[in-house]
């Protein structure tokens, strides 16, 4: 929360004068008062103000899942589509981003005509899902695993720890959520780690259908729980294409230095729950092909062994994209813009992975 001058009337730690306020030995309020100021409560704004936000938002959701959710999804899919171009064209910044890492995808540079292409076919591709997922509360029992082809399903099975525990990874790629909802008629106890979010009734609304399908969430931060739920011999499931961070692992991902978070490996090494990248690719007509990598097992939580464990997920990551990489819809920087960084990455790997040697 950000620090705020105004607030109760106790007097505050003792300290030097800084000029703002907050570090001399008296409070600033009743002084304040004195002088003929007004003082308003700042937290009483700062809730009012999102909570009204959230309203609005949350108002919203419920008006497109109404209305688009309701529309047949070709033809709304098609104007979704038309609309989504506009917004690429009309949003640059969101439109570099996704021309970047298109071009890393397809190895070629940003302003390549290919990358455009590709960068736009993200862009209604995102509009597609969106429509999909404004469905998801009236799909009937069943109808999700009907549409996703179950040919990988035995092996995802045979992935699972021996008592059951799995970490499955994945990518913002096809259509996950069609994906979790068949993984959990299938008839796995899936534990969908979330990011946070400050709506808390527009989340509930949100992973209502999930909840239908027998997925429970948890949020990033509720570390305790992550671990009991693998250590309890269930199914974890998290993203991990949430942009670059420099403070990740380094991995090779096309060909392009850049970092996937240690969180994955990291648990696998310290619960002995395997890793494995699964995906969901949407076909032409509107039907699901899912795919599975190969396991990944993280015998211990050495930089070397996590190196190793968190780049083989990345090829699996690689190998899913590039099956369909105008699914890939995600719209944060992959891959570090400054190659010095690529550089330092490259490095940071090779004494990492030769720690082990040392």
């Amino acid at each position: 929360m950000t620090p705020v001058d105004a607030g109760p009337t106790r007097p505050t730690r003792a300290g030097p004068a800084t000029g703002n306020g907050r570090e001399t030995g008296d409070s600033p309020v009743p002084a304040a008062r004195a002088a003929g100021y007004e003082i308003r409560d700042p937290l009483r704004y700062q809730r009012r103000g999102p909570r009204l936000r959230e309203r609005i938002v949350l108002a919203g959701y419920r008006a497109a899942v109404a209305v688009l959710g309701r529309l047949p999804l070709g033809p709304a899919a098609r104007a979704g589509g038309w609309m989504a171009v506009l917004v690429y064209w009309l949003w640059p910044p969101k439109r570099r981003i996704v021309q970047a890492n298109a071009a890393h995808v397809l190895r070629v540079a940003p302003s390549d005509p290919a990358a455009g292409r590709l960068a736009r076919a993200v862009f209604r591709n995102q509009a597609r899902w969106i429509l999909e997922s404004l469905r998801l509360g009236r799909l009937k029992p069943g109808q999700a695993e009907a549409s996703v082809d179950t040919g990988a399903w035995p092996r995802l099975s045979a992935a699972r720890a021996d008592d059951g525990r799995l970490i499955m990874v994945g990518a913002h790629l096809g259509n996950g959520e069609i994906g979790v909802a068949a993984i959990a008629r299938h008839g796995l106890p899936i534990r969908l780690l979330i990011d946070d979010t400050a709506y808390e009734d527009l989340l509930e609304v949100m992973h209502a259908p999930r909840r239908a399908w027998g997925v429970e969430l948890i949020r990033w931060r509720n570390l305790r729980e992550v671990y009991r739920v693998l250590r309890a011999g269930e199914v974890l499931a998290l993203l991990v294409d949430w942009g670059y961070r420099p403070d990740g692992l380094p991995v090779r991902l096309f060909g392009d230095w850049t970092t996937l978070p240690a969180g994955p490996a990291t648990l696998g090494a310290r619960t002995g729950a395997p890793l494995v990248v699964v995906w969901t690719i949407r076909h032409p007509d509107g039907s699901f092909v899912a795919g599975v990598g190969t396991p990944v097992h993280v015998a211990s939580d050495e930089p070397a062994e996590l190196v190793r464990a968190t780049q083989a997920i990345a090829d699996d990551l690689e190998r899913a994209i590039g099956l369909a990489p105008e699914q890939w819809t995600t719209f944060k920087p992959i891959w570090p813009a400054d190659p010095a960084e690529g550089r330092r990455l490259a490095a940071q790997h090779a004494a990492m992975a030769g720690a082990a040697e040392a």
